[in-house]
């Protein structure tokens, strides 16, 4: 999949931080070329946690090489030049290219500037092509950037990485050099703080450390997780949650297959281009021997339209509107191998999925209600900061990278707008990142250490249910094609595990937890471990997840290990406690909380359960 070039649009909506990412890229840029002049470069852009340049170079920069380049950058800092914005023309351009000078300090006869004149070739005509040149240093680059280097503020280079030219592995493999940048060192301090705690929070590690899941290569695949029963329990519970809410709410469960045939696909749209790169390749099945040809099957990579078929499976009319399909859908995704990354991105997902179908007039009432989901879910995880990111298209895109109705792109744009204004949600608009059947909203949430994760995607689409065919009969006595919100509010199992795990740094609270509640035996005598089991029986027969430690350990070790493996409540007995018909109390991470009446430690973890107590 190759890499997308930003628009002028992109590039004028960047924010100030970005910009003085991207300003900092071409600074590392200059130093590097200062120790290594020989360096060709490719791209150089801001990302969501500071900037990278691809460079094609000989000598193999390594974090050893970092103190000298940062030194350089120093230097180019101090000097203060313009970040100076020169327009060209094309021919100047590849002149400069096949010079060596663009992306270089100086002429380089022999050193062709290649990347950049693959670069150049993707600027459409009728654009501008422009150059930003500080001190010695010309690139080829839109811009945006600070007004000198001076301004970049402080910035610190943090790792090297391989990537292909363009995204694509047919081109050359390049170093990719990633940094980041703050307007101060206190920023920057803040960062690497926050860093250092996200690697001790680190999903995979504390995943791992706990049992909760594995992602076997080997055998399974890469991509694709398999819950251990620890990782289980909590997948569960998350399923539970969202059962409840969403039959509380109105929706119905649906179950649908895990493959389709190619005509399901080309049908939404998905195939043959839109998708096809994030798909399995398919299956080709004769249903007998004498078949003339081999039916295609793919495995699903979205539920919607498997939902769409049972909308359609039976007559519709007004009075079934809203329709609220819901489903955990399994979905398989091929995502690049070098873009797997623990439960974050995955090729198996599970999905909190469900499509509401409705009129026009339903539909305010409906995308409120989604949102009012969203904002029950945050109440009990303890989300505190959150925005919803609105989507919408781009005129330019229409009929290549969006559905072609202009006119239904501004209503269902202005409908999605209004009920966010109105409801007060937090949001932010950005355009041209719509999906391709209608506008999108992307929900960002923030851990409790202020990483920042995309939770989850809303979808208004009002295009795909008529390629199905999807009618109701109105009052009016006429057929009409209702909406389609897609919503899944607690996103993939995967991904949302994933945040939990670092947002809670695997200390779930108690609903929560793998393990409950562990019973602990101050001895072994037989009345002893007899109380303490009756006490395992007794939580389990109201589904806690209970279990006992009835060793001859010391009680010290045994609290240790049942710390260690995070148990969020552990009951301690010794025969004081039996004698009194009491246990001690112990909660993960806050100590001892005293001896208490047996029945109404039970009694109070039975309803913290219940509650959903954070």
């Amino acid at each position: 999949m190759q890499d997308e070039r930003k628009t002028l649009d992109d590039r004028n909506r960047m924010t100030e931080l970005e910009r003085l990412r991207h300003s900092c890229a071409h600074v590392m840029a200059t130093a590097i070329l200062r120790l290594w002049p020989d360096a060709q470069f490719a791209a150089g852009p801001p990302v969501e946690n500071g900037f990278y340049y691809d460079v094609d170079l000989q000598h193999r920069i390594t974090p050893e090489d970092f103190p000298a380049i940062e030194a350089e950058m120093k230097k180019e800092i101090k000097a203060n030049h313009t970040f100076e914005k020169v327009v060209v023309t094309r021919e100047q351009a590849i002149q400069d290219s096949e010079s060596g000078r663009l992306g270089g300090l100086s002429e380089r006869p022999g050193n062709l500037s290649k990347f950049k004149l693959g670069n150049l070739e993707a600027i459409p005509d009728g654009e501008p092509i422009t150059y930003f040149k500080n001190g010695d240093f010309i690139d080829l680059c839109a811009g945006p950037h600070v007004m000198r280097t001076g301004n970049v503020g402080a910035y610190k280079l943090t790792s090297v990485a391989s990537a292909y030219y363009k995204g694509d592995e047919k081109n050359p493999q390049l170093q990719r050099i990633y940094g980041t940048a703050f307007k101060n060192k206190t920023e920057l301090e803040a960062y690497f703080k926050m860093m250092e705690e996200a690697k001790r929070r680190d999903h995979r590690k504390i995943g791992a450390e706990m049992g909760l899941y594995t992602i076997d290569t080997e055998y399974t695949g890469p991509g694709l997780p398999l819950w251990l029963p620890k990782g289980g329990a909590v997948l569960e519970e998350l399923e539970k949650l969202a059962k409840e809410t969403e039959f509380a709410a109105g929706y119905v469960r649906v179950k649908t297959p895990h493959i389709a045939k190619e005509k399901m696909y080309l049908t939404s749209g998905h195939l043959p281009l839109l998708y096809a790169d994030s798909m399995y390749p398919p299956m080709e099945l004769k249903e007998t021997k004498d078949a003339p040809a081999a039916e295609r099957y793919y495995l699903k990579a979205m539920n919607c339209p498997h939902h769409h078929r049972i909308f359609a499976a039976e007559p519709r009319s007004y009075r079934d509107m809203p329709l609220r399909l819901a489903e955990y859908g399994t979905c398989y995704r091929y995502e690049q191998s070098g873009e797997l990354f623990g439960l974050m991105r995955v090729r198996s997902l599970n999905m909190n999925d469900a499509h509401i179908y409705c009129t026009a007039e339903q539909f305010a009432q409906e995308f409120n209600a989604v949102n009012g989901m969203y904002l029950k879910y945050f109440k009990i995880f303890g989300i505190e900061k959150s925005v919803m990111r609105f989507s919408t298209h781009s005129k330019e895109g229409l009929g290549k990278k969006y559905v072609n109705e202009p006119e239904l792109w501004i209503q269902t744009e202005n409908m999605v707008r209004d009920v966010l204004k109105s409801s007060g949600i937090n949001y932010v608009e950005v355009p041209n990142e719509a999906a391709f059947y209608g506008p999108k909203i992307d929900v960002q949430v923030w851990s409790v250490i202020g990483r920042e994760f995309t939770l989850a995607t809303n979808q208004v689409d009002f295009a795909v249910p008529r390629k199905f065919g999807l009618v109701y009969r109105d009052r009016d006595n006429t057929d009409k094609t209702p909406l389609c919100i897609h919503r899944a509010p607690l996103g993939t199992h995967e991904r949302f595990i994933g945040f939990l795990i670092e947002h809670y740094a695997g200390n779930f609270p108690l609903w929560l937890a793998p393990e409950q509640v562990r019973v602990l035996t101050i001895g072994e005598e037989e009345p002893l471990v007899n109380y303490a089991k009756a006490i395992v029986q007794e939580l389990r027969a109201s589904m806690v997840r209970a279990e006992g430690d009835y060793s001859n350990d010391k009680i010290n070790g045994k609290i240790q290990q049942a710390e260690q493996a995070k148990v969020h409540t552990m009951l301690v007995v010794g025969p004081r406690d039996m004698a009194a018909n009491a246990v001690s109390v112990r909660v993960h991470g806050k100590g001892s909380l005293g001896a208490k009446p047996k029945a109404e430690v039970v009694a109070e973890i039975l309803q913290a359960i219940r509650e959903r107590r954070a």
